[in-house]
């Protein structure tokens, strides 16, 4: 190529680059602009319908319709918007058009060529590709919106690994698509939901700045690997094992764990002749929740460190359904006193404390206010949805944000950054729940890892004269 194209290339390239966020930021505030408008024309339309029926086809037509729409933006933007849609794709959080469109998009990231992944690696180790791989798939196991893993074998070892190789430019990206959604939460905020959401998002820029570190994921990933083996018999999930001196800001080697996406789980046990809806599968799929939930009681409370992204996308079953957990890029570390404070709530949802519950969202930071005379049931009943997986009888979606909520009846003025991960877990867990149609409250299974907490904090004594108290207005109106 002469040198004055090669240099018309080079310019247009760049400019390239210096339009594309403003470019992206446009598509993305034309596109959910239409998808709010759609919504609120309907719920205006749905104001002047008196047939119940009438208004929940209505209501039908435009979660297939907005889901159609989300899905375009989510898949096509790709970036934050992927993590975006592996939060709303959950069938007790979203409307059920929403979910079977949006799990479709877990893993399903643009692949960066391979060519590229090559000399990442290679200027990463500062080796050739072909003196550290025995072998190398060429096909990502899987895509997503920060990096993707490759399965190879290494050359010195013979061993097994997954590899996972950043997406070259996708830091930036990301952080225009956080404010443009931190700008779209205050309006949010302000106009139509009573809850602090533009704290959410600063977790969230937080979090996601953490991501693109896959040192610090490596950290995080043996520190939670050997609590939970010093912790139990056996570690009631898997952790994979980091590959010595294979580790770099954007390129992390780790142990290969086979298994089956937890997502794909009924069609596996249906391959194998099990019934997806029979006693033997509902045992197993109870088993892989009780492990999942037991992991994660002991790593938020007894800990405070934890994996924060259980979307089912990083959830695999391995033989003799145990659970692996993958994917360490987002992990958070609750300070001591919010981890006491949470115990404490966990103690007050397992046992139906309302005075409890309201004590401890004083404790947490959480500071409301109240649009009903009806209080403390109130907030016990947002505490609920908010950090609990139960969900009453016959009951599939219990959003924090659904009409019928207690956010239209507790306004949340202020949410502590730090709690928003904790938030999003149990959010995630009531999804995987709902999504293997099992009732499971990880309250009461947390019960007694919160009490332990508590204890070795030397605040069961608290706890004893609460007993008390509840004992006493107990005689005095009952």
């Amino acid at each position: 190529m002469p040198l004055a194209l090669a240099q018309l290339q080079d310019l247009r390239d760049r400019i390239s680059d210096r339009l594309r966020p403003w470019s992206r930021s446009a598509q993305f505030w034309v596109r959910a602009a239409d998808i709010y408008t759609s919504y609120k024309v309907c719920q205006l339309r749905a104001g002047f319908v008196k047939d119940e029926d009438e208004r929940e086809a209505m209501w039908e037509q435009q979660h297939e319709l907005g889901a159609q729409k989300m899905y375009s933006l989510c898949s096509e933007l790709g970036g934050l918007f992927l993590k975006a849609a592996q939060i709303l794709g959950k069938p007790d959080l979203a409307p059920m058009a929403w979910v079977k469109r949006l799990v479709t998009l877990c893993d399903k990231a643009p692949a960066t060529p391979f060519d590229v992944v090559r000399d990442v690696v290679e200027k990463q180790f500062m080796k050739n590709f072909d003196d550290i791989f025995e072998f190398f798939d060429v096909e990502p196991v899987g895509s997503a919106s920060i990096a993707q893993v490759h399965r190879a074998r290494l050359k010195l070892s013979n061993t097994d690994v997954a590899v996972k190789v950043q997406h070259p430019g996708a830091e930036h990206l990301m952080m225009v698509d956080i404010r443009n959604m931190q700008a779209m939460a205050l309006f949010l905020q302000k106009y139509d939901i009573n809850f602090d959401l533009f704290s959410a998002t600063k977790e969230m820029e937080k979090q996601i700045c953490y991501e693109f570190d896959f040192v610090r994921e490596a950290s995080a990933m043996e520190r939670i690997r050997e609590f939970l083996r010093i912790t139990n018999k056996k570690p009631p999930v898997m952790v994979p094992r980091v590959i010595p001196g294979m580790v770099t800001r954007e390129v992390l080697v780790m142990e290969f764990i086979k298994g089956t996406p937890i997502m794909n789980l009924g069609n596996e046990m249906a391959r194998r002749g099990i019934d997806p809806s029979g006693k033997i599968a509902a045992m197993a799929k109870q088993k892989i929740l009780s492990d999942l939930t037991l992991a994660y009681g002991q790593m938020i409370l007894k800990d405070g460190f934890f994996h924060a992204d259980p979307h089912p996308g990083n959830i695999l079953i391995c033989k003799d359904t145990e659970v692996a957990l993958l994917d360490y890029g987002q992990v958070k570390e609750m300070p001591e006193d919010l981890r006491l404070a949470y115990a404490n709530l966990v103690v007050a949802m397992a046992d139906d404390d309302f005075l409890r519950a309201e004590e401890s969202f004083r404790e947490l930071g959480i500071r409301t206010w109240a649009i009903s005379d009806n209080k403390l049931e109130e907030l016990f009943q947002l505490s609920l949805r908010m950090f609990d997986t139960r969900l009453p009888p016959g009951v599939t979606v219990m959003s924090p944000f659904a009409d019928d909520s207690s956010l239209t009846k507790i306004g949340v003025e202020s949410f502590p950054e730090e709690l928003f991960s904790v938030l999003r877990t149990i959010q995630l867990l009531r999804g995987l729940t709902v999504g293997m149609g099992l009732t499971f409250s990880c309250a009461k299974h947390w019960r007694s890892i919160a009490e332990d907490a508590l204890l070795k904090a030397g605040r069961q004594s608290a706890s004893k004269s609460r007993k008390q108290k509840r004992s006493f207005l107990r005689r005095l109106f009952w």
